[in-house]
């Protein structure tokens, strides 16, 4: 891994874009760069991560011997703690708060708080109170959080651990962020969301830092090298930009790209697609996937744009077609509340992935 490390530091593009199946080795990789950075730095960190290594600082305690009364989440002794005093929990609400969280949660902190946050205990949130923090019932039991909750809730803690200036403000660790694989768990309906939230990240940092971030979600992939290349604000990063494939094969791991060698698979998106359709998960973060593989299409004929596709697929509303799609897709248009979308909507998906289907019988 040091070799492709190696290569991502010596890189002129401050935002790297890297796709990779489960097991490839996206975590070693994170762990090689900060190894390789920290040798050019006189052993010293210089940029910051989020990998499954932070998510394991924290640790459940279920408080077993008392039925779960004082359950908590833990956070393990690291040198962040010392940063934690720069943070409370109104820090966290707002990165959390465009996930729609069903709990509140208070911050359980060392008699030293310079020690920083001992532990986080998470409370029902209150029903008519979904959008903004409410005081904590202190007569409610603390509840144990699902596994998808709690990554988000780490996210959003080191979310809001990034904007801490005396961890990551300039001349202190801040050449890099390499944030690996940040929906490892998420629910499809969230992944809009976390994308949003790295887009954020990355208008504010990407002229000063690199940004490298790793995902083995092909959704999450495409749709973020869709937003970073083709999006509203593409002509900001387009010089900035490159995304590449991490390849195992007979046990030697290769870096695929830069971006025009990266085939985004018109077949795995497919197969996506087709699985929310059988399971009748449908979400609008689909019609991205959607937007993708039409795009993909249309760039195997030579077409110029994916309407084109549309027509030969048998649509004569085409254009009609696209700007649903178009719209859909867009950043700016997407709401927390439209995580699916209304019947005729999810009924287009389904119509023109058949249509797709029937027109070049892709072997799923």
């Amino acid at each position: 891994m040091r070799d492709i490390a190696d290569k991502l530091i010596k890189l002129n593009k401050n935002i790297v874009l890297i796709y990779a199946f489960n097991g490839t080795g996206k975590t070693r990789l994170s762990v090689a760069y900060k190894d390789a950075t920290k040798q050019q730095n006189k052993g010293n960190h210089s940029g910051v991560y989020y990998n499954a290594y932070s998510e394991d600082l924290f640790v459940w305690d279920n408080d077993e011997d008392n039925d779960g009364v004082d359950i908590k989440l833990n956070i393990i002794k690291s040198n962040l703690n010392k940063y934690h005093s720069e943070l409370n929990e109104e820090k966290i609400q707002d990165k959390l708060l465009p996930y729609k969280p069903r709990f509140d949660f208070k911050f359980n902190s060392y008699e030293n708080v310079e020690e920083g946050v001992k532990s986080i205990s998470f409370y029902l949130k209150k029903e008519n109170d979904d959008n903004i923090p409410s005081e904590i019932d202190k007569e409610l039991l603390p509840i144990k959080i699902s596994r998808g909750e709690q990554q988000v809730f780490i996210w959003c803690f080191f979310l809001a651990l990034f904007d801490v200036e005396i961890w990551t403000g300039r001349g202190r660790q801040s050449s890099h962020f390499f944030i690996d694989d940040p929906v490892s768990s998420l629910d499809d309906n969230n992944i809009f969301i976390t994308i949003s939230s790295l887009m954020d990240l990355i208008e504010r940092h990407h002229k000063e830092r690199k940004i490298i971030i790793t995902t083995h979600h092909i959704g999450f992939f495409s749709i973020l090298a869709d937003w970073l290349t083709r999006g509203e604000k593409s002509q900001k990063y387009e010089s900035q930009v490159d995304i590449y494939k991490l390849k195992k094969s007979n046990g030697i791991v290769e870096l695929l790209g830069p971006r025009k060698e990266v085939f985004l698979s018109h077949l795995e998106l497919l197969r996506v697609l087709k699985q929310a359709i059988d399971e009748d998960k449908i979400y609008v973060y689909n019609f991205a996937l959607l937007r993708q593989i039409l795009e993909n299409i249309s760039s195997f004929l030579g077409a110029g744009n994916f309407s084109y596709v549309l027509t030969q697929i048998g649509f004569n509303d085409e254009d009609k077609k696209a700007q649903l799609i178009n719209i859909m897709s867009h950043k700016t248009v997407f709401r927390y509340e439209m995580r699916e979308p209304v019947p005729d909507n999810k009924e287009d998906i389904i119509t023109i992935f058949e249509a797709i289907q029937k027109k070049y019988q892709f072997k799923l």
